[in-house]
């Protein structure tokens, strides 16, 4: 007879980066991402050549980003030790005109205020991508952040991605990795259209 209810890993093992998991959650919600996840962006979309990566972290994606050449300025809330942090709460960063793309892994309970803020600092013409889980579609919150700035593309990764508590990929591959489905949403401000998805 087959088993309904599955085990600990289908459980814990898909929750687990989310709000939900057994595990305390970092304190200022820092899950560094996987650099490949700026490869496989990189396959499909092309930037400023001046780009901002706003919750740097440990430099994962910063450095990934300079591998391709480009110029980053990296910023985060907490010095983790990356060389050239500009220490700063980006939700509080004032309106300003700069030519800077912004690529970044937000932290997720902020995801929406950084999405929000970001169009609102960018000219039109400038690219916002943020690697966000699928969830970050739902919501009547984001739904009318949706309305207001729709998204041109979300890039649907069809592989799992690690983003890992403190940036401690191999507990989390001998953790078993993770099940939680992540997309890049990347809009092109003063876009209005439909977004349209693809995959990774």
């Amino acid at each position: 007879m087959k088993d309904w209810k599955g085990n600990s890993n289908s459980i814990y093992k898909t929750l687990g980066a989310s709000n939900h998991t057994e595990k305390e959650r970092e304190e200022n919600d820092y899950y560094a991402t996987d650099p490949i996840a700026i490869d496989k962006l990189l396959t499909v979309e092309t930037f400023n050549h001046n780009v901002w990566e706003c919750a740097c972290g440990e430099g994962h994606l910063s450095d990934a980003l300079k591998e391709h050449g480009y110029e980053v300025f990296s910023s985060d809330l907490v010095d983790r030790g990356y060389s050239n942090t500009k220490i700063l709460d980006f939700l509080e960063c004032g309106d300003q005109e700069f030519s800077r793309d912004i690529i970044t892994n937000p932290p997720y309970k902020f995801a929406k205020e950084f999405a929000e803020h970001a169009l609102d600092i960018s000219d039109d013409g400038t690219k916002v991508a943020l690697l966000l889980k699928l969830t970050f579609l739902e919501g009547k919150a984001r739904r009318k952040f949706f309305d207001k700035y729709p998204p041109r593309y979300i890039y649907v990764f069809s592989e799992r991605l690690l983003c890992a508590k403190n940036g401690d990929f191999e507990a989390m591959r001998k953790g078993g990795g993770s099940a939680v489905a992540y997309a890049w949403f990347v809009w092109y401000k003063g876009y209005t259209g439909s977004p349209e998805v693809k995959w990774l």
